[in-house]
C-alpha cells in the first residue's frame, strides 16, 4: 500500500520505538522478535521461547505510543 511521507515517517519511529522497548526488556529476546510498522498496526513475526514472551511482546508493543494495533504472529518455538 503507499503512504504518505508523514504516515511512513511515523511508522518508522513506532517501528524503532517498539524495538527500543524490547532491547530494555528482560522479558523477551529482541533479537529474535522482527517488528513492522504500517498505518499504526504493529506486526510482530519470529520466534518467542515461550507463550509467556509471546504475549509480553504483544502488551509491550500495544503500550507504545501511536501504535494502532498490534498483529502478533510470534512463533512459540519448542
Amino acid at each position: 500500500g503507499q503512504q504518505t511521507t508523514g504516515a511512513y515517517i511515523d511508522d518508522s519511529a513506532i517501528t524503532a520505538k517498539v524495538k527500543a522497548e524490547f532491547v530494555e526488556s528482560k522479558a523477551v529476546d529482541a533479537s529474535s522478535i522482527s517488528v513492522e510498522t504500517l498505518n499504526g498496526t504493529v506486526m510482530l513475526s519470529g520466534f518467542a521461547k515461550s507463550e509467556t514472551e509471546r504475549s509480553t511482546a504483544g502488551k509491550i508493543a500495544k503500550g507504545v505510543e501511536g501504535v494502532k494495533a498490534v498483529k502478533n504472529q510470534l512463533v512459540v518455538a519448542k
